[in-house]
């Protein structure tokens, strides 16, 4: 593992649970995070973070004065982000576009600066809406399942691969990430920057905040600890849209290998999920959290769908899969267990923060 890493976004879900994890990876590693604290609940965070000797930073990446003073550091794990789907969808795009997209260009300007390599946590929400939700599919029981398509490029039952066709519009969040991608090859390209590109699903865990436009597992559970209603929206209000699910762990496990291997990094592109054995549909999540918390709270049905909104979405990892002898390891089941007990030994602290 590399001595010297900057991890940006790092007092929130992903940014503060990868560097407690390197942490634990190595005890002299020196590990500093970078945040904003725009996000509600990221405060809790930084307990965990100071405990681990882990070196907290309160900045901004969108202020390029605000990274010159970081310590030197050999990699950079670019994990800041506006992460809601519907951002700059019923206001200005300004801020989204400003927090994905210059604040990535300044992450690439430092870590060339730097010397550094560069690893890129984007999002499956590259993948155009309208080509997803126009393959072709079924109304199950528990869930809305993909039939045939399998002429469609990057396309199987296995889920959705990286050479799927990326024309078309997929939200001012998808685009600012893809946008990013772009500019990552040409730092690559042009600049020799050693840069990897992980197109993430939904990541989930303990600690993460969840709310209704990001987070939608915890989201769940907590909703069913804490006693308060939920909605199925969209597509009939049945619930029957279906997510693949990685753990936080599971995603740590492949940045391990991949940084294995920085030094042969070209701007390379992976889809990282849980695929179809890691996937659930708000119904069937519904009917675990029941099970696992013994509550049954009340859940309306709001048909109309949001423009979007996408039916079903599941990442083919074959590719990651093979390149770094990498599977996730946790089910379902454990992932939302886990949550549970996250969310009921820290009641009090999260009843005011959790949606």
């Amino acid at each position: 593992m590399t001595e010297k890493m900057l991890i940006t976004g790092g007092a929130g879900f992903v940014g503060s649970n990868l560097a407690l994890a390197f942490r634990r990876e190595s005890s002299t590693a020196q590990i500093t995070v970078i945040d904003n604290l725009k996000r509600r609940g990221s405060e809790l965070n930084l307990p965990r973070l100071k405990q681990a000797n882990i070196a907290f930073v309160h900045g901004d990446i969108r202020c390029p004065e605000d990274l010159q003073g970081l310590p030197d550091f050999e990699l950079l794990i670019d994990c800041s982000a506006e992460p809601s789907v519907h951002a700059g969808a019923l206001e200005s795009p300004r801020s989204v576009l400003n927090t994905n997209l210059l604040g990535t260009i300044n992450c690439l300007e430092l870590s060339q600066q730097r010397g550094a390599a560069f690893l890129f946590l984007s999002t499956s929400r590259v993948y155009p809406l309208t080509r997803l939700n126009q393959l072709a599919c079924c109304d199950a029981e528990t869930r809305f399942v993909w039939q045939g398509n399998e002429s469609v490029v990057g396309f199987s039952q296995n889920g959705i691969a990286e050479e799927f066709p990326l024309e078309g519009p997929r939200s001012f969040y998808g685009a600012s990430k893809l946008a990013s991608e772009l500019l990552v090859a040409e730092y690559v390209f042009n600049k020799n920057l050693k840069a990897v590109i992980n197109r993430c699903g939904i990541l989930t865990g303990p600690w993460q905040m969840g709310k209704v436009d990001q987070g939608v597992i915890t989201l769940w559970v907590a909703r069913h600890v804490f006693g308060r209603p939920l909605t199925y929206i969209g597509y009939g209000g049945t619930g029957k849209q279906v997510r693949d699910l990685l753990h936080i762990e599971d995603l740590f496990e492949l940045l391990k290998k991949q940084i294995q291997h920085r030094d042969r990094w070209g701007g390379e592109v992976y889809n990282v999920g849980g695929g179809v054995d890691v996937s659930l549909s708000l119904l069937e999540l519904t009917a675990l959290c029941r099970e696992i918390t013994g509550k049954t709270i009340p859940i309306a049905s709001a048909p109309p769908t949001n423009p979007l909104d996408i039916r079903i979405y599941i990442s083919d990892c074959d590719r990651v899969s093979k390149k770094f002898e990498w599977r996730p390891t946790r089910t379902v089941r454990q992932v939302v267990e886990e949550i549970h007990r996250w969310v009921v030994d820290h009641q009090v602290q999260l009843s005011s923060v959790l949606e």
